[in-house]
This record gives C-alpha cells, sequence and structure tokens, in this order.
C-alpha cells in the first residue's frame, strides 16, 4: 500500500536574508503557510516583517534564502509570474479606482486573471457592450456574497469607510483565483466594529469549500492574529524568535520580552477558536504607524 506524500505548502521560504548597507533586515528567516489557513506574522517595528512581505512578491531579491509557491522555485520570478501562479496581497493603504464600483473591482479582479484581452476594451469603456460570460458573473456574484458585499455591489468605492474599502480590495485579490493572499495590515485604523467585521470575513474565506485558499497577515492587532492564526511567526530584529500555535507563543518568554512585554497582555489575550474573533485587550494594541527602518 503506497502513501501518498503531503502536498507542499501554498507558500513557503527558506533561510532568507537581506541586507540594506550594514543593517541586516531578515537574517536566516523560514516561513510556511500550509493550504486552507491562516497564518499571522508579528513583531515590533523594524522587525522585518513588511521586507519578508517584500521578498515573498517578489518585489525585494533576498541576498541568500529561497521561496516556493505550492513547492516551486519562484525566488528569481517577478511579482508578475507569482501572481500567475497564486499569489496575491494587498497594502495597508487600500489601492482602488475611486470611479469603479464595488462589483466592477471584482469583475476587473476576475478579468486580470481569466479573461486579459478583455481589459484594453475595458480601458475604453469599463461597461463595455461586450456581455460578460456566465462563469465570470457566477463567480463574481458568489464572492459579493461571500464577503457580504451583495448589498453594497453597485456603490461608488469613493464613498466607502475605511473598513469596507479594505474589503473590497481584498475581494478583488480573491477574484484573481490565488492560492495565498498576503495581508498588509489589514486591521490598521478600524473600529472595533469594522475589526469584528473583517476578521469574520477572513474566517469565512479560508472556510470556503469552493475555493481553498490561505490567509498571511501582517497586523498590529495581537489578540486579533492570537484568535485567527493557527500558526504564528513572530520576528524581532530581523531573526524568527518564535513560532507556533496561539498557546505556544502566548507562553514563549522571548516573545513576551521582545513584543508584547506585558504577562498580564499575553495571559488576557483570548485564546485561538474556530471562527472566533477577538476583542484587543488595551495592552496588546500596539502603534499602527509607519514600520521603522528595516521595516
Amino acid at each position: 500500500m503506497t502513501t501518498e506524500a503531503p502536498s507542499p505548502p501554498v507558500l513557503a521560504a527558506t533561510e532568507v536574508t537581506v541586507r540594506f548597507g550594514g543593517l541586516v533586515a531578515l537574517s536566516d528567516v523560514a516561513i510556511k503557510v500550509p493550504s486552507g489557513t491562516i497564518v499571522g506574522l508579528v513583531g515590533p517595528n523594524g522587525a522585518g516583517k513588511s521586507t519578508l512581505f517584500g521578498v515573498l512578491s517578489g518585489l525585494l531579491r533576498p541576498e541568500k534564502g529561497r521561496v516556493f509557491i505550492k513547492g516551486e522555485d519562484v525566488t528569481s520570478a517577478t511579482p508578475m509570474a507569482r501572481a500567475r501562479k497564486g499569489l496575491a496581497r494587498t497594502f495597508q493603504q487600500p489601492e482602488l479606482f475611486l470611479g469603479l464600483t464595488v462589483r466592477e473591482h471584482l469583475v476587473l479582479g476576475y478579468r486580470v486573471r481569466n479573461e486579459r484581452h478583455r481589459l484594453w476594451r475595458d480601458l475604453i469603456d469599463f461597461r463595455a457592450v461586450f456581455p460578460p460570460p456566465k462563469e465570470e458573473t457566477e463567480a463574481v456574484e458568489a464572492l459579493l456574497e461571500l464577503l457580504d458585499l451583495t448589498k453594497i455591489a453597485r456603490t461608488p468605492v469613493a464613498v466607502l469607510p475605511l473598513g469596507m474599502s479594505r474589503l473590497v480590495e481584498i475581494g478583488r485579490a480573491l477574484a484573481t483565483g490565488p492560492s495565498v493572499v498576503l495581508l498588509d495590515e489589514p486591521l490598521s485604523g478600524l473600529d472595533l466594529h469594522e475589526s469584528e467585521q473583517l476578521s469574520e470575513s477572513f474566517q469565512r474565506v479560508v472556510d470556503n469549500p469552493d475555493h481553498e485558499v490561505s490567509l498571511l497577515m501582517v497586523e498590529h492587532d495581537v489578540a486579533s492574529v492570537l484568535a485567527l492564526s493557527s500558526k504564528i511567526y513572530v520576528l524581532d530584529f530581523g531573526q524568527l524568535i518564535a513560532e507556533g500555535s496561539a498557546e505556544e507563543v502566548r507562553a514563549d518568554p522571548a516573545v513576551r520580552a521582545a513584543y508584547l512585554g506585558d504577562d498580564d497582555a499575553v495571559a488576557t489575550a483570548p485564546p485561538a477558536r474556530n471562527g472566533a474573533v477577538a476583542t484587543p485587550h488595551p495592552a496588546v494594541e500596539s502603534t499602527t504607524g509607519p514600520e521603522g527602518a528595516g521595516e
């Protein structure tokens, strides 16, 4: 009887090292994102989180180390090539087209991956006379429903609050059909209600049986990361100082000393549970200002 080999993680990096002059931004960092999971990446300002995102997405080339998508070495691949292989990314500030509606953003994401020939015609008139194929309509409508955006599908994104704008950007990324999405501080600047809504959306995305996708999330809201993520990686001064479940990270003395800095904060952070959304503890909410050097 033969045993099937386990499938490789949808995204992985090994021995990643990045230097900016004399500054070591990352040193021998390794990370794995299994299929259908939420993985958290945390650390103080200047820890190297954004640098690692740059390496994973192809915007930065590491001095040493490798990046893999579904087991394929993509270290030398461009960001566009990685996108075609199933990698998508969002940014701290939503990058949206203010003249388009919510639905049109999702259509745009779908066509980038599936109907690139239509983009040239859409540049002339996005509401072109060419009827969309049935597959596109079904995919977009399903995504609108999954993200609870159906009621505002025809609304221009220019009038949306920050939380909804972030959700639209995530929806556009998901419309490209990725296997993994990099989320860069998706909860930054949101109030408690908006954070809860977005966190619930993340859980629905990874629980969706119709399309298996993973989320790798950089976030300062430690309580939400601990509650949402099946595994957490902790960076400090460019080095990986801890990895594991929420309980393991919460109990790690190096994490307490380097990042959280408050034993009570770690102890009172809500435990991870299926579909749970954490209420941030005041002591574990970090500033959401610009990242420091090497970040």
